[in-house]
């Protein structure tokens, strides 16, 4: 079922989503080569703790650590550790989802790390430029597939691989919750938009295969099966009487 949030949890919804947004920046500094994932992990919990706050993600179905950390070839819930050290050339997602108030923002953004390849750097910024482009389609009365049709359009004609596994998702007072939004062509027609929903658009997107591998061990860390490399972004949206609001961006 699809969850229309009213006017007092989507004032709420904005206070976490601009936490979020405040979180991800007040981190961007830190990623630089030398820096382990861990480091930036406690970063993250340190503030967010210091400023009321909690981790969505620490504890969320026996995750270990308060933010998820990919780098590289790590699609997604890359598990932050102190020998993942960044090297010039990296690039690392950071997905925060910070708890305020009883409500999630969720958020993330792909760093580059010192000088990167320029391959790399154009699938980081095609993954961003195809964010931005699914959020365009967000209004009432549109399907939520129409996001993943207009994403699809932009990508798959440059070669990339959409990952289909995973997708974005409706959030509140839970940290995953209907609508399911996809990022690639699914072929069908999903539920339509109404004002008041609140999900997020995150294109996981990779320069090989559009296929994961999901780790045996630790349950968590997605990997592309071709072992290249994949870029990620993530905004929280409000769909509003006349079009869309994107909640995680500071104030």
């Amino acid at each position: 079922m699809i969850y229309i949030k009213n006017k007092t949890e989507i004032d709420k919804m904005r206070k976490a989503g601009a936490f979020a947004a405040k979180l991800l920046n007040y981190l961007a500094p830190y990623v630089k080569v030398g820096a382990s994932t861990l480091e930036l992990n406690d970063i993250a919990e340190d503030f967010t703790k210091k400023n009321g706050h909690r981790s969505a993600p620490l504890g969320y179905k026996g995750f270990p650590k308060s933010i998820c950390s990919s780098i590289n070839q790590v699609v997604c819930h890359g598990i932050p550790k102190l020998e993942d050290v960044l090297k010039e050339g990296d690039i690392i997602n950071l997905d925060v989802s910070p708890i305020v108030d009883g409500y999630i923002g969720d958020t993330s953004r792909t760093f580059l790390v010192g000088e990167t390849d320029p391959l790399v750097k154009k699938l980081v910024d095609d993954t961003e430029k195809s964010m931005w482009i699914g959020i365009e389609q967000v209004k009432p009365g549109n399907r939520v597939d129409e996001i993943g049709n207009a994403i699809d359009d932009f990508l798959t004609p440059k070669g990339y691989g959409i990952v289909r596994d995973l997708m974005g998702h409706g959030v509140g007072r839970n940290f995953h919750e209907e609508p399911q939004i996809p990022h690639f062509r699914m072929n069908r027609k999903l539920a339509k938009m109404e004002a008041g929903m609140i999900f997020t658009v995150e294109p996981m997107v990779n320069l090989g295969t559009w296929e994961v591998l999901f780790d045996k061990q630790d349950k968590w860390t997605v990997r592309t099966k071709d072992g290249k490399w994949s870029a990620q972004f993530e905004h929280t949206i409000l769909v509003t009487d006349k079009g869309y609001e994107i909640l995680t961006q500071e104030n």
